[in-house]
Order: structure tokens, then C-alpha cells, then sequence
């Protein structure tokens, strides 16, 4: 509401019946003009008072969402006919949850559709009057970014596959060279002797091993993980890591300091999936450090993140190397999958974060894993109007 209509509303029984004439003229013209803006957006908008009962309704909010006819005074999940939705908007509105991009499938006509429901707190005067609900269709935004994810999956599959196809011929190469070698002692007058059959025998041994570490590293790094997210300390998790590597620290003349945040609320996390990859960081940090070092480890809260530093101050890596360090099958080591931080890289991203490194050839590296925090603070939505 503007001023000018708050001032005459004051001054109402000083005006005049033409003025008074005017003042509802005013109040009806802006009315109609946040009918026609609520009704233009595209995103669906309802707006409810204390008890839930519905206030405002938008015409996009009732073509996106399936709901009973007479919805004027009655409470939300009342009137709405998807039962999903209304006992999901019961439980968590009738505590004060927030709610925040969740995500659910809608069928109205022959059409599904994927609706996205964000929930705000309706404040005036730094007093909450009611919620204001938020609806998205994302349906066309969903099927973007799952043909992006096939497309990035297939490449990805691509890469992999010429990797394994790479790295499993030299082991056969191997083994075909010996098994040549016995044929040819077995077709000599005198049969291949014991020790030199057993010698053979060994090393075709080994390589049968080492194709299958080839393939079980390829399934896991092909195959969807299966994680169970718990609510964990991630303090906790790595203070627990870092008391299982310390031995190993230690014979390598390794120090480490942990610096944890005191700030860090718990996140939810697979705590397996998570301690393997921050173990694959820290071996990596052991081999950058032949010399020995410092393993320098802190948590700390970034807007609405966690995140984690895991500094080393051994040899670095170069800008070259760096550009290819979640590649698979990219190695710099003289043994080693070359999967370790492809596998830390698929972790992350199946819990939602990121992870990148800055490096200094002769200084050291640092890698810096961001996971997202739960969303348990309401963001408050101001307005100056009325309900």
C-alpha cells in the first residue's frame, strides 16, 4: 500500500463522499495491479496467515498445482489434492520447518510435472503475519540437466574405457611374452624345469592380480554409488582419520596439526565414502612429502558450506599436472591406479560439493573440499504491505 492511500485512510472521516469515491478507486486499481502481477509470474505464489488458511492464490499456483475448487479462507494442505504434497506441507509447515527447493512430481491431465516448493516466513514490522509458498515448474530445467548428465556420462564412460582398454595391455602383453617363453622350453627335447616354469608362473600370477585391480577400480569408478547419508561431525570423521594415518605420518617424519572450526554444525555425509577420499588426499600428501613435512588440516563454515583444507608442504604440482588431476588413469607416480583422486572427485560430487587444489611447484599443495550444510536457518522475507 502507498503512502498517499495510508495518509488519506488516516484523514478518512475528514474526506468528503468524492473523495472517499477516489480512495476506493485507488485501492481497487492497486489491488487489480498485484492481482495481474501475481497472475504474469511464472512461478506460482499462495500466501497464507498464522493458521495456515490461504490469503492470496495466484492463477499460475492453480494451474501448476492440482487443488479442490473453493480454496478462499481454507487451510493449504486442505485444499490440495496431491496427497504427497499436502501431508509433506502438514508435517513440515505445521512445525515452522523450512522448506527450501523441494522437489516433487505432479501429474495434472495427462501431463507430469516436476514442481519445485519454497516456503517464507511473511514479516512486517519484524513480526511474522503468515508464510508466503513458492512454486516452480522445473520440469524442462530437469530434463536439461539430465540429458547434460547423459552426455556427460557417456564421455566421461569414453575416456574411461580407452584408460582400461590402455592399462590392461601392457599387463597382457606380459603374460603372453611368458607363456611364449614356456611353450617354447615345453616344445625343447628336455620339459621346462621346475624352477624356471614357477619363475613363469609368478609372474603371469602377478598380472592376473594386477588386471584385477584394474577392473574392480574401473567398476567403482563407473558404477553409481550406493551412500547412506547419516548426520556426522565432520570434525569427528577427520580427527578419527587422521589417529588411524598417524603411524604412517610418523615413519614418513610427517607432523599434523588439525585445526577444527568450533562453528561447524553436522552435515550429512556417507562417512565411508567420505573418510576414503580424504585418506586418498592424505596419501597423496605422504608422497609429496619424501623428505618428510607438515600435514596441516581445519574446517571452517563458508556461507553455506563446510569446507575443508588439507595442506601440504611438500613438493607441489605443476600447472601442467594440475589440469589433469582428476583425470582417470592420470598419474604421476611410478606405481599407482592413477584413480585415487578420480574416485575422491566422484565422492565429493555424489555428496553435493566441490573440491579443488592450489599448488606451488616447491612449496606445496593445498585441496579444499566444500559440502553443503543443512539448511536449518529461515530466511526471513519482509514485507511492508498487508497480508
Amino acid at each position: 500500500m502507498n503512502k498517499f492511500i495510508r495518509k488519506a485512510i488516516q484523514k478518512l472521516p475528514k474526506l468528503t463522499s468524492e473523495q472517499i469515491e477516489q480512495l476506493i478507486d485507488l485501492l481497487a486499481d492497486e489491488n487489480e495491479m498485484l492481482s495481474v502481477v501475481l497472475d504474469s509470474m511464472e512461478d506460482g505464489i499462495i500466501v497464507t496467515d498464522l493458521d495456515n488458511r490461504i490469503k492470496i492464490i495466484s492463477k499460475t499456483t492453480r494451474r501448476l498445482l492440482p487443488m479442490h475448487n473453493e480454496t478462499d479462507e481454507k487451510v493449504l494442505w486442505a485444499v490440495i489434492s496431491d496427497h504427497e504434497i499436502a501431508d509433506y506441507l502438514e508435517l513440515h509447515m505445521g512445525r515452522g520447518d523450512r522448506i527450501l527447493d523441494e522437489e516433487f512430481y505432479v501429474q495434472k491431465s495427462s501431463l507430469i510435472r516436476v514442481l519445485s516448493f519454497s516456503v517464507f516466513p511473511l514479516v512486517r514490522d519484524k513480526a511474522i503475519m503468515g508464510n508466503i509458498i513458492m512454486l516452480r515448474d522445473i520440469t524442462e530445467r530437469k530434463k536439461s540437466e539430465a540429458k547434460y548428465r547423459r552426455a556427460e556420462n557417456l564421455a566421461s564412460l569414453t575416456t574411461l574405457a580407452a584408460s582400461v582398454a590402455h592399462e590392461i595391455k601392457n599387463p597382457l602383453a606380459s603374460m603372453g611374452i611368458h607363456l611364449q617363453l614356456m611353450q617354447r622350453e615345453l616344445e625343447r627335447e628336455n620339459c621346462i624345469g621346475k624352477e624356471s616354469a614357477a619363475e613363469y608362473l609368478d609372474i603371469i600370477s602377478e598380472e592376473i592380480e594386477r588386471l584385477n585391480s584394474i577392473v574392480v577400480d574401473f567398476l567403482f569408478a563407473v558404477r553409481p554409488m550406493d551412500t547412506r547419508m547419516k548426520s556426522e561431525d565432520i570434525n569427528a570423521v577427520i580427527k578419527e582419520l587422521l589417529e588411524f594415518t598417524k603411524y604412517e605420518l610418523e615413519q614418513n617424519q610427517i607432523a599434523y596439526v588439525f585445526d577444527p572450526s568450533d562453528h561447524l554444525p553436522k552435515i550429512e555425509i556417507d562417512k565411508k565414502y567420505i573418510k576414503q577420499a580424504l585418506l586418498n588426499i592424505i596419501k597423496n600428501a605422504i608422497a609429496a612429502m619424501p623428505e618428510g613435512g607438515v600435514l596441516h588440516v581445519s574446517t571452517a563454515v563458508s556461507g553455506d558450506m563446510a569446507s575443508i583444507d588439507i595442506t601440504d608442504n611438500g613438493v607441489g604440482i605443476s600447472e601442467e599436472h594440475m589440469n589433469k588431476i582428476f583425470e582417470p588413469y592420470y598419474t604421476t607416480k611410478d606405481f599407482g591406479s592413477g584413480l585415487g583422486l578420480t574416485v575422491v572427485y566422484k565422492v565429493i560430487r555424489e555428496h553435493g560439493g566441490e573440491i579443488s587444489l592450489d599448488s606451488q611447484e616447491g612449496k606445496g599443495t593445498t585441496f579444499t573440499i566444500t559440502l553443503p550444510l543443512p539448511q536449518s536457518e529461515r530466511v526471513m522475507l519482509d514485507w511492508e504491505g498487508d497480508a
